[in-house]
């Protein structure tokens, strides 16, 4: 005979039936169901034991229910399983939505929500550099403030104090990151009459060391291996197969990849429509064997209501996101190789667009590159072509 069903009981109890239709549209299996629902009724029953009715449910009231499930000995995980019951009672109204962020009352508080502002609007950039940048401007600000230096009264000898502080603590790359977050905010400050001085000029640059070494590409051989661990007989295998096609073929971002949807795919002109960055669109050829495989997947694709093209393939159901970048560190796992990451196949493609005989300028416009000086670094790859060039070593025989 098979388990019996699981019954919730306390104040919960009236959300059992609606939260099993919610769990099986989101594409749970009957027997996760069933252990999700468990946390249901862990939930409801401390809300009993508590006295409390669902509409207290507040954050401060989840932190409190996590803290005793840990102290009664359950995993750290275990205790925050509870936020897929809290997603749906949120989406039905039973609990109290997340409060809004307070409207800044203070100036640097201001300040910073303005700068957010146009970052979003002005700046289009995407959610994960406007949070970077934030951060930097978050951590500017703050030491403006411990040092009781008004933004007005800002030198050159601040910024300039801030940086030896601050970098350091980092290493290159992310010092990198720093400056430029710390330009940006600057440039905004200035613009927007905060500061009277262009003090992004203050900024000075960090060592670049990237350009000493040539872009690195992944050889066809381990291209083919990532390409032929995919197992095409399941849909994640379809799914992560037109992915590295994507990146290794049209030198997709993996935010672009992210980004697609079923509208941008063109079956009729066989073009794929690219959201990159700073909301720019861009249209290119969608070749066969790329069609091939996206026709392979959509076939089988999840089917819920959204137009992303890659989705979760397990439950709950919704946008792949960001797990795009992991499909190909797990592609190198699969396949037994050394681990590198998505932006590696861009490279990858530049790179056999060059070794194919494609000009510079035709390499930029399918990495859709704004200037050509940024893909001038490839031209150190085509060793061939650079060849002629090299001087003869002083003191060699002819």
């Amino acid at each position: 005979m098979g388990r019996p069903a699981m019954r919730v009981s306390g104040p919960l109890a009236c959300w059992e039936a609606p939260y099993r239709s919610w769990l099986a549209a989101q594409g749970f299996a009957r027997r996760t169901i069933r252990e999700v629902l468990f946390h249901l009724q862990a939930l409801s029953r401390w809300l009993e034991h508590e006295r409390l009715t669902v509409q207290e449910l507040t954050p401060e009231r989840v932190q409190q229910f996590e803290r005793a499930r840990l102290a009664a000995g359950y995993s750290r995980r275990s205790a925050r399983r509870t936020r897929l019951p809290l997603r749906f009672l949120r989406e039905v109204g039973a609990v109290p939505a997340i409060p809004a962020s307070p409207t800044p009352d203070g100036p640097i508080e201001r300040v910073l929500a303005d700068y957010r502002r146009y970052l979003v609007r002005e700046r289009a950039l995407v959610q994960g550099t406007i949070g970077r940048y934030m951060r930097d401007a978050t951590l500017f600000v703050e030491d403006c403030v411990a040092r009781g230096v008004a933004l007005e009264d800002l030198t050159a000898a601040h910024v300039s104090g801030f940086l030896a502080r601050e970098c350091p603590k980092r290493n290159p790359p992310a010092a990198r990151n720093l400056a430029c977050g710390l330009r940006a905010l600057l440039r905004y400050l200035h613009v927007a009459g905060a500061i009277s001085a262009p003090l992004r000029f203050a900024v000075p640059p960090v060592a670049q060391l990237r350009d000493q070494s040539l872009p690195r590409a992944v050889d066809p051989a381990t291209v083919a291996r990532l390409l032929a661990g995919c197992d095409r007989r399941r849909t994640v295998g379809r799914r992560d197969y037109a992915i590295l096609l994507l990146m290794a073929r049209l030198g997709l971002r993996a935010g672009e990849v992210a980004a697609l949807q079923l509208d941008d795919l063109d079956w009729r002109r066989g073009e794929i429509v690219v959201h990159g960055k700073g909301n720019r669109e861009d249209r290119l050829p969608l070749p066969v064997d790329v069609g091939e495989a996206l026709v392979a997947y959509l076939r089988d694709r999840p089917s819920i209501d959204s137009r992303t093209v890659f989705m979760r393939v397990w439950a709950p159901a919704g946008p792949l996101g960001h797990g795009v970048k992991s499909v190909v560190p797990t592609a190198c796992s699969r396949a037994r190789v050394p681990v590198v990451g998505a932006h590696r196949l861009r490279h990858t493609a530049a790179t056999r667009m060059l070794e194919a005989g494609a000009s510079l300028a035709e390499i930029a416009q399918v990495l859709r590159h704004r200037e050509l000086a940024t893909t001038g670094i490839y031209a150190r790859v085509d060793r061939d072509a650079l060849r002629p060039l090299a001087r003869p070593w002083p003191g060699a025989r002819p």
